[in-house]
């Protein structure tokens, strides 16, 4: 791409408030996106997330009656995406799951597993004692993850918005009521809803570059 086609796809993206609720989302399309999320990075590369895909316009509807920042793009939407987090006791360095990681997903011989575990257990004890301050941290890579996806959509051509006013216990009772959301192992980050936009969003404005950048040279 070169930096006009970069700067239209950035233009492009917005916040889209309403989707057409008739078009969908190739499936092909819709892999891509997901990998923009898969092959996002991660802080020591924990990969913390999970993504539940919506298609299913029941659910689409029921999630937007309980979320006052998606009552429209919920239910509109092609594909809405919940952001689950890893829970705490999954990130730790002794837990089954960075096990599983390291071992099984980054091939990495035991001495190399050994000394990984061992930085990632004196960063715990430095920063992290307290679960809710793993899960924040945890919960923060899973945004790195939604913007990957915003953007690779945009690409295609593809809207999208995210979706942080949500009830949380609303939404979780709903997932887990339907059998879709294990609560001992994954919390709720947020939302990503995906589709193609209804109206023209205007012109992008955002401050100039001289008030957000300064140099240091």
């Amino acid at each position: 791409m070169n930096k006009k086609e970069i700067m239209d796809v950035l233009n492009f993206r917005h916040s889209c408030k309403e989707f057409d609720i008739n078009k969908k989302i190739s499936d092909d399309d819709f892999e891509v996106i997901l990998e923009a999320g898969r092959l996002s990075p991660s802080s020591m590369g924990i990969e913390p997330w999970k993504f539940l895909v919506i298609e299913n316009q029941e659910l689409k509807n029921e999630l937007g009656a309980v979320c006052w920042g998606g009552k429209v793009q919920m239910p509109t939407s092609s594909h809405l995406v919940v952001y689950l987090s890893r829970a705490a006791k999954e990130l730790r360095f002794d837990s089954n799951y960075i096990n599983h990681l390291l071992k099984e997903v980054k091939h990495l011989p035991e001495d190399v597993v050994s000394t990984y575990k061992g930085i990632m257990k004196s960063i715990e004890e430095a920063r992290f004692k307290e679960d809710s301050d793993l899960e924040a941290y945890a919960s923060e890579q899973v945004h790195i993850a939604l913007a990957n996806m915003m953007n690779v959509a945009a690409m295609q051509g593809i809207d999208s918005c995210p979706i942080g006013g949500i009830d949380r216990k609303a939404v979780e009772k709903i997932l887990v009521d339907r059998g879709l959301l294990d609560t001992d192992k994954f919390n709720i980050a947020l939302c990503g809803a995906f589709g193609y936009r209804v109206n023209d969003p205007g012109e992008k404005l955002r401050q100039g570059m001289d008030e957000i950048v300064t140099w240091i040279k």
